[in-house]
Order: structure tokens, then C-alpha cells, then sequence
């Protein structure tokens, strides 16, 4: 085909490839493939170009052979109306399609040819304009020159948003003769070996030119989950603005950490089987008690009794409860077992040290499963001791945290949680959304927690936390958790995904 090719251009200057096609009888594609062969050989230059057109789809062939569906059923009806221009839709029924007594009505109806009675009466109110079809008039002329841009935009959107056209793009190159044209078809050496230096050859041969546009060989490599990326930025910016991580290695907990040592009271709706994962091997932590055995009984008798200049919650403390296995359900467990090795840093030193911690890892909750939840996610947690904090350092901290994440329009709500007092959930506006969306939650860490631990008195901990599949869904577009995390995971999307870069701007 590279021969006859260029036998065809011989006596040519310029030529379309669509037209190389039509005369050699090929298939397009196999010419363009022949072309960019020569091109390499420097026979000819290619210029790609495009050219716009349309084609007529299905419904629009039906109509250009039959007509209009109001054209098929004026034509019908109109020798059929009574003295008064009207018939019933009734007496139309299984004599005509199905879609000219539905769309073929409608369109009538808006073009003002018919007018509908309650009745089901049909009234004809123009004999005359539907003899000219004017769809089918349009069609025929699309089909004739189907390239033509003087039709007009407003019938043109008609007719593609009722899907009888469909504007396509065609392809295909300018072929003009190079310099080096001829009929030879010595294939150029590709490499400049040593033989052909020995022999003194290279000054005689011709060698390709290297195609610097064409692709490598795709690397097989593996590629990093979303979910991770997203955890890397935000990590990143944690440590820079001197967060120290926690560690975050134990998904067992025992409900002490987990709940009681918060301040949790066992009756809480929280601790129940429909929210909670509980183990049945090993079922219980046994060494609670045996481990900790001052801050337990601290910890038992603030429930029960109260101190501290808290009430407590006035029930019995089930120690049968408290050494209950389960999957965590929030890393402030984490936070608190952090709290309690401070606490005891500054017994034995006299010395407090604030503390700036972060934590970010999985947490399990009995959840019903939907686009939005898993029984599994990931909680990133910040968390500050030091003296004398309030509500106003705890929004600030906040609002400089997010503005490190691009998020600067922020709002905060009371709201109502176990172990923090006051609490807030955190809003900030979604530009792409239009509206306030709820990113998290904050509060400052009751006395009833912290002073059971040791921590002196006028230290106050202030605390937040936010989902990490939340910002990873926004910014990569993703409609269902499910399609980010678990077995519906596809792994293109994942080697695909574009590194998470926050917007600091």
C-alpha cells in the first residue's frame, strides 16, 4: 500500500487522506497508518485537520422517509374531521402508532395545528401549513449537505436535543509531497552500529529520525490510595505546625479507654450492640484493674459519685462492663490513654509539659451502610494541653487549622457531646456546593476526664476531629464511599488518581 500511495501522489501536490481513501478504495484508518509511515521516511508532510458535521440518527431517518409524526397524523385525520374540524382521539386508537397519538398530538398541539378538548376531541385549526413538513424539509437538506453551518442554531438545538441529529467530528490529514519524495522505499537504518563505522557505510545510508511524540512503554507500577495521599498532606501540615503523632496501632481497645475513662456513662446509646463492635475472643481486657489500679478506682468513683466539683452521673459502675473488647470508635481513645501518660509524666517530675497531638487512623462503628457510610472509616484528631485554654483559643486553633487546608469561611454550632463541655460542630461554606457543610466536631475535655488522670488543675485540653474520606470524596468527585473504600475499589481509579494538593491560595 506504501507504493501504490505514493504512485497516487506522483502526480499530485496536495491532497486530502479522506480522498486517497475514496480513490484507492481503502479504509481511512489503514491510509492514515500508511501516510504516517511515509511521513517517517520523509516522503510527505502531514497537517492534521478536523471537519464538522452531521449525521442523522435513527428518529431522524424515520421521519425523512415516512415524515413528521404531526405530519402522519394531519395527514390522516384531515379528511376524517367533522363540519366542526374535530374528531375524537378515540377513533384514532389502532389505526395509528402508538407515538403519533402521544408525541405526534404534543407536537401538533405546539405548533397550534390542533387544539385537545377534555372531551378527546381533536380539533383541527390549520388545514394548510402541514403539508409542508418543515422537519422533514430540514433533514432532507442536512442529509444533502450535511458539512453546511448556514442552518439555523435555534432548529439545529431542536433537532439534536430530540435526537434526530448528532454533530460529529471527522479527522484526517493534508498529505503534501517533502522534498525527499520519490519511489524508493529503502528502509532507513535505525541505529549506528559499529559495523557500519567499520565499513565507513553510515556515510551513504540514510537513518529514521527518532520520533520524539511517540509513547514509552507504560510502566507497571503501583500507585498509592487516594485515601493515603489525602493522609499524607494532612499529616504534613500537622507536623509543621509542631504536632507531635500519636500512636494509633491498637484497633482493640477496652470499653475503659474507649468509653468510661471520657466519662461515658455506661447507659449511653453509644455503647450498644447497634453501634458498637464488640469482640467475642478475647471478650474481655483483663488487666484493666490490675494495670491501672489507682486511676480505675478514680475513674469508677467519678461515675458513681462524682468529685471534683461534678455530681458525676450517679449510677453503679459496672466493672463487668468496663473491660468489655471492641473496636475502637473514635481515636480519642487514643487521646486519652496520651492524657493519662502525661498526667503521670508530671507526677513523677512536678513538671507540666503542654502538648500539641494528632492522630490519624481507622475507627469502626455498627453504622448502616450507604453512600455516605461504612462501618469503617478514618478520624483525623488534634489535640492541645496546656494552662488556662478556653473557647476562644479552642476557635482559634480551629480557624488556623483549616485555613491551613483552604478553608477559610468558617462557622461553629453547640452542640452536645459526653466528654466535652461546651462542644461545636464545625461548618464551612462549599464554594462548589453553594452551600455550609458540616466538616467536624470540637469541644473542650471535661474536668470529670481530665482530673481523675492527675492533670493539674488549671490545665484545660481542647480537642477536634474530622473524617478523612469526607475531603478525599470532595476532591476526587467520588458520588459513593463505597466506590473510595472496600470491594468496589477499582485499582485503573486508583493508579489514575491525581496527587492531593491543598489549596493554600
Amino acid at each position: 500500500l506504501k507504493l501504490e500511495t505514493l504512485k497516487y501522489l506522483e502526480t499530485k501536490q496536495k491532497v486530502s487522506s479522506l480522498d486517497i481513501a475514496k480513490d484507492l478504495n481503502k479504509d481511512h484508518q489503514v491510509v492514515v497508518g500508511t501516510i504516517k509511515s511515509l511521513e517517517m521516511l520523509e516522503k510527505i508532510t502531514l497537517t492534521l485537520q478536523e471537519s464538522k458535521f452531521y449525521t442523522i440518527m435513527k428518529d431522524g431517518q424515520e421521519i425523512l422517509n415516512n415524515g413528521s409524526l404531526e405530519n402522519i397524523l394531519l395527514r390522516y385525520i384531515i379528511d376524517k374531521i367533522n363540519s366542526d374540524n374535530k374528531i375524537n382521539e378515540s377513533e384514532l386508537v389502532g389505526k395509528l402508532p402508538k407515538e403519533v397519538l402521544t408525541r405526534g398530538v404534543a407536537n401538533a398541539q405546539k405548533k397550534k395545528y390542533i387544539a385537545k378538548e377534555k372531551t378527546g376531541n381533536l380539533q383541527v385549526l390549520d388545514k394548510e401549513s402541514y403539508k409542508i413538513d418543515e422537519t422533514q424539509e430540514i433533514l432532507r437538506k442536512i442529509s444533502q449537505d450535511p458539512h453546511s453551518t448556514q442552518f439555523d442554531s435555534k432548529v439545529i438545538a431542536t433537532l439534536t436535543k430530540g435526537k434526530l441529529i448528532k454533530l460529529e467530528t471527522s479527522k484526517f490529514y493534508i498529505v503534501t509531497k517533502d522534498s525527499g519524495f520519490s519511489l524508493d522505499l529503502e528502509k532507513p537504518e535505525t541505529d549506528l552500529t559499529s559495523l557500519l563505522l567499520a565499513e565507513e557505510a553510515h556515510k551513504s545510508k540514510k537513518f529514521k529520525k527518532y520520533n520524539f511524540q511517540a509513547k514509552g512503554i507504560e510502566v507497571n507500577n503501583g500507585s498509592l490510595h487516594p485515601l493515603l495521599k489525602v493522609r499524607t498532606q494532612f499529616r504534613e501540615i500537622m507536623l509543621e505546625l509542631g504536632f507531635q503523632e500519636m500512636p494509633t496501632n491498637n484497633f482493640v481497645e477496652s470499653s475503659f479507654w474507649n468509653f468510661d475513662s471520657l466519662f461515658q456513662p455506661q447507659q449511653h446509646p453509644a455503647r450498644d450492640a447497634h453501634d458498637t463492635f464488640f469482640l467475642k475472643k478475647p471478650v474481655v481486657s483483663e488487666k484493666i484493674k490490675e494495670d491501672y489500679p489507682e486511676y480505675f478506682q478514680a475513674v469508677k468513683k467519678i461515675h458513681e459519685e462524682g468529685g471534683y466539683d461534678s455530681l458525676g452521673w450517679r449510677y453503679k459502675f459496672s466493672e463487668e462492663e468496663t473491660v468489655k473488647n471492641i473496636l475502637r470508635t473514635h481515636t480519642t481513645a487514643v487521646s486519652s490513654r496520651m492524657l493519662y501518660n502525661l498526667a503521670q509524666e508530671y507526677k513523677k517530675t512536678g513538671v507540666f509539659t503542654p502538648k500539641k497531638m494528632f492522630s490519624i487512623d481507622r475507627v469502626f462503628r455498627n453504622e448502616t451502610l450507604d453512600s455516605t457510610h461504612l462501618c469503617e472509616f478514618h478520624q483525623i484528631e488534634g489535640v492541645v494541653a496546656d494552662y488556662n485554654l478556653g473557647l476562644g483559643h479552642l476557635i482559634g486553633t480551629i480557624e488556623d487549622f483549616f485555613k491551613r487546608f483552604g478553608m477559610t469561611k468558617l462557622r461553629f454550632k453547640p452542640a452536645y457531646n459526653p466528654y466535652t463541655e461546651p462542644s461545636m460542630e464545625i461548618f464551612s461554606y462549599a464554594e462548589k456546593l453553594g452551600r455550609w457543610v458540616e466538616i467536624g466536631n470540637s469541644g473542650i475535655f471535661r474536668p470529670e476526664m481530665l482530673s481523675p488522670m492527675g492533670l493539674p488543675k488549671n490545665v484545660s485540653v481542647i480537642a477536634w476531629g474530622l473524617s478523612l474520606e469526607r475531603p478525599t470524596m470532595i476532591h476526587y468527585k467520588y458520588a459513593s464511599i463505597k466506590e473510595l473504600f472496600g470491594e468496589e475499589v477499582q485499582l485503573k481509579d486508583t493508579k489514575n488518581s491525581k496527587i492531593y494538593s491543598i489549596n493554600m491560595s
